[in-house]
């Protein structure tokens, strides 16, 4: 081996030296005294010497929670996923956030104890943020299951509160997804069977079909003050921060597509004229919780009904789309795709979120498919998908493609996902099997 091999490789091995004595408090005291050409007996000296006092520690210890209770160093590969992140005013430990998931497991649209102990099993394994499901503003259309979340009432603000107050005593950061379906909402459907679907134009989102007459100003503005009212109660009750639901199809992303959206007034017309409804919300949620409370913004181009959907066909195109949503008072945007690292224009690279960024300089949230080898869609059609490496992940956060990854079904299976993966213990990661849908684990 040449003289500047040796040297390449003491200088790595040196380097984690250097990482186990400042995280392990371990005293390794032949570091400065190498001879190259003695290269393999040192490693092996400082080897044994390393593994020695780290047992010593840990036994010394007591063997308590994985050497008194200090982070295992990810390796190289996952260290970006394990970086801190500053969002707005938030101090993030890691870059892992997990995803809003729709669960379904609040009767009466009040989340009870299990509700608080199935995020609080996500924020004691090391998730950076928790977003939560999907959660109902105060709109009498705004759903079709009673047993999704309301966020508004005493009783499920109460039961939001206790969340919070699990969440945050597990050292972790929360913030409410809030949502309103618009026209996915089926006509007759529970709770309130006599109120019509809404939507821009009064279109089913499905089938395009008229289902009612397009919302009404008054309408309108009410479905904004109910946004606002939320958002200022996420704050109150001390929530971390909010997320808009505007994607996949729903009401504010039914203002967004042409398909959806037939106005003739001021919410209508061009893509950047159908922002306007989205960009209210926006700046009323602003006014509602002050400049220093982080307002997320998910977006896709894929409706729930149209998985080829296009908003912007192009980077000018979505250009255009995003600045009226920055101005209007956008921390960061959560982007989400069916496949992470899909690009979504041709010509580069990029995913959404890494356009996203590039475009407005924000934080970007990438999701989709995430530590798992099958789509979420297939997850629907009762099929299982088994653990995929991050190594594509982790090299587009490296290189600062987006800031932030939202982690769904492979978090919803297994509660330690974030632990295990900054533990180096990647062979205990589960697989996602449909089951995993059917209870709050």
């Amino acid at each position: 081996m040449l003289l500047w091999e040796h040297a390449f490789l003491y200088l790595k091995w040196e380097e984690f030296l250097q990482y186990n004595v400042q995280k392990n408090k371990l005293k390794v005291s032949l570091l400065e005294k190498v001879w190259y050409s003695k290269f393999k007996s040192v490693i092996i000296i400082i080897t044994v010497k390393v593994t020695w006092l780290m047992k010593s520690e840990f036994i010394t210890n007591g063997g308590n929670e994985r050497m008194n209770n200090q982070e295992i160093r990810p390796s190289s590969k996952l260290r970006p996923l394990f970086e801190s992140f500053k969002l707005g005013t938030l101090n993030l430990k890691n870059r892992v956030v997990m995803a809003p998931m729709t669960r379904a497991f609040s009767p009466g649209g009040v989340p009870g104890p299990d509700v608080a102990a199935y995020y609080r099993r996500r924020a004691e394994n090391g998730v950076g943020l928790i977003i939560t499901e999907g959660t109902l503003i105060n709109d009498p259309a705004a759903t079709n299951n009673p047993n999704i979340p309301n966020f508004y009432g005493e009783e499920a603000l109460k039961g939001w509160a206790r969340v919070v107050a699990e969440v945050h005593e597990a050292g972790g950061l929360i913030m409410p997804q809030l949502w309103h379906i618009g026209t996915d909402r089926k006509i007759g459907a529970a709770p309130n069977p006599e109120e019509l679907p809404i939507g821009p134009s009064g279109l089913d989102i499905a089938t395009g079909e008229k289902v009612n007459e397009p919302m009404s100003q008054e309408r309108i503005d009410s479905v904004i003050a109910a946004y606002a009212q939320a958002a200022a109660d996420a704050k109150r009750i001390g929530f971390d921060g909010i997320e808009l639901h505007g994607a996949h199809g729903y009401l504010i992303d039914q203002f967004f597509w042409e398909r959806t959206n037939r106005r003739t007034d001021s919410y209508g017309g061009d893509l950047v004229k159908r922002t306007r409804f989205a960009a209210e919300i926006i700046a009323a949620c602003r006014r509602a919780v002050g400049p220093d409370f982080p307002i997320l913004l998910r977006i896709s181009q894929w409706k729930s009904t149209d998985y080829e959907a296009k908003l912007a066909a192009n980077p000018d195109e979505l250009a255009k789309f995003l600045a009226p949503l920055v101005e209007a008072g956008v921390d960061a945007f959560h982007c989400s795709t069916r496949r992470f690292w899909e690009p979504e224009f041709a010509g580069s690279d990029l995913n959404l979120a890494g356009w996203v960024k590039k475009l407005t300089g924000k934080p970007t949230i990438t999701v989709g498919s995430v530590g798992l080898d099958n789509e979420f869609i297939s997850s629907f059609r009762g099929e299982a998908a088994g653990t995929a490496n991050v190594d594509i992940l982790t090299d587009k956060l490296g290189n600062q493609e987006f800031d932030l990854v939202a982690v769904g079904r492979a978090l919803l299976v297994d509660p330690a996902w974030a632990a295990k993966l900054r533990d180096d213990r990647l062979d205990e990661l589960k697989p996602f099997t449909p089951e995993a849908l059917r209870s709050l684990s």
